[in-house]
């Protein structure tokens, strides 16, 4: 399947077929930027991935890591890791950012940004409460390095979608400190073009749930190379050994090569299965073409919605409209059939390539009514 640019029709004949189940609800969906609509074969991969276990058994690991090693190698390729054992599979980014945090030695300086998504900041919160870290929190639009031993800031602000511009010339000033940076690209990869080797990130966390279609639990961590074969976190089990299957018990404890090294105890492979398709669809419709599809569905929402703002390019896959009553007026969308959601004062409003034009405009008519009547009160 290929297509020189994504156009309603295209989309309509070789893409919705792929999204039968989820396209059966009576609802205009645009809170893709949240919990991504699954392709069919989602639930097929699960399942050979479950049928493996009545079957085979033990047998069923071949299955179970030959699945595994798949989600490195695509989500390598997606990010721009150098190879695919950089990537860590974590049930959740904050897991991620735990076991880089437990890598540093002593007290470590973090420098992020009040811009960072909840369980990011509350795990940096509580570490600094447990006075596990000094932690210096900045306006994300002013983030410097600020002395830091790591610097953590996302590529994308969660709220507004706003790119973090400035990020190659923080990222180079952290280094030139002795510092090194984490990326939380949850917002960013699948949906702008990314590529870690490129930008010299140090560490990145993501995942799946939302753009890449995978549902809960498949995140991953990123360790660039030469840090993911020296450094060593204490977040660690059985599967980061040497000779996994061995038993073995030398002193010291001997770890697997790379990045497996950064493995855990047993791991929950379903994550994995849930985002092979997911993956498989954004590599093979290709970001770039991605990208130009969705300025164009929020330059829609833009000319239809006086006062939407993130239609430009400095911003990623979903508009905003600033709203004192913003829970509220998704409140009301959703019980009229569309459904978005807000944050603080922000409503977030995300088309993807399963809403066609008639389903922007019908959102917007809707939002105008409810916003007229906000007003008329």
């Amino acid at each position: 399947m290929s297509a020189p640019t994504l156009d309603e029709g295209w989309l309509k004949q070789h893409v919705w077929p792929r999204f039968s189940r989820v396209l059966e609800r009576d609802e205009i969906y645009l809170a893709n930027h949240s919990l991504g609509r699954p392709p069919d074969r989602m639930a097929e991969d699960l399942r050979g991935a479950v049928d493996a276990w009545y079957r085979d058994l033990n047998g069923a690991w071949k299955l179970w890591l030959e699945g595994r090693e798949r989600f490195r190698s695509l989500t390598a390729k997606l990010v721009g890791a150098p190879r695919a054992d950089c990537i860590i599979p974590k049930t959740s980014a904050g897991q991620g950012l735990r076991a880089v945090l437990n890598a540093l030695p002593g007290k470590p300086r973090v420098a992020t940004s009040d811009g960072e998504f909840d369980s990011i900041d509350f795990i940096l919160r509580v570490y600094r409460e447990q006075d596990r870290v000094e932690l210096k929190i900045m306006p994300w639009d002013e983030m410097t390095a600020a002395g830091a031993d790591l610097v953590v800031i996302s590529t994308v602000m969660f709220r507004t979608g706003e790119v973090v511009r400035h990020l190659p010339r923080l990222i180079h000033d952290a280094h030139a400190a002795g510092g090194l940076v984490l990326l939380d690209v949850y917002h960013h990869a699948g949906v702008l073009p990314l590529d870690l080797a490129a930008l010299q990130a140090d560490f990145a966390i993501g995942g799946w749930y939302k753009y890449l279609r995978g549902g809960p639990g498949a995140c991953w961590l990123y360790v660039r190379p030469g840090l993911v074969d020296s450094m060593r976190t204490p977040d660690t089990g059985w599967f980061a050994k040497k000779d996994l299957f061995a038993y073995a018990r030398p002193e010291p404890p001997e770890f697997g090569p790379g990045g497996d090294a950064w493995l855990e105890s047993t791991p929950p492979v379903l994550g994995c299965f849930q985002a092979l398709a997911g993956l498989e669809l954004t590599l093979e419709l290709g970001v770039e073409r991605l990208r130009a599809y969705s300025m164009a569905q929020k330059q829609t929402l833009a000319e239809l919605l006086p006062g939407v703002e993130g239609a430009d390019k400095y911003h990623g896959a979903f508009v905003t409209l600033k709203h004192r009553d913003a829970a509220a007026l998704a409140s009301g969308l959703e019980k009229q059939g569309v459904k978005v959601d807000a944050r603080g004062e922000y409503l977030r409003l995300c088309p993807d390539i399963l809403n066609p034009r008639a389903e922007l405009e019908r959102a917007a008519a809707t939002l105008k009514d409810l916003l007229a009547a906000s007003t008329a009160r």
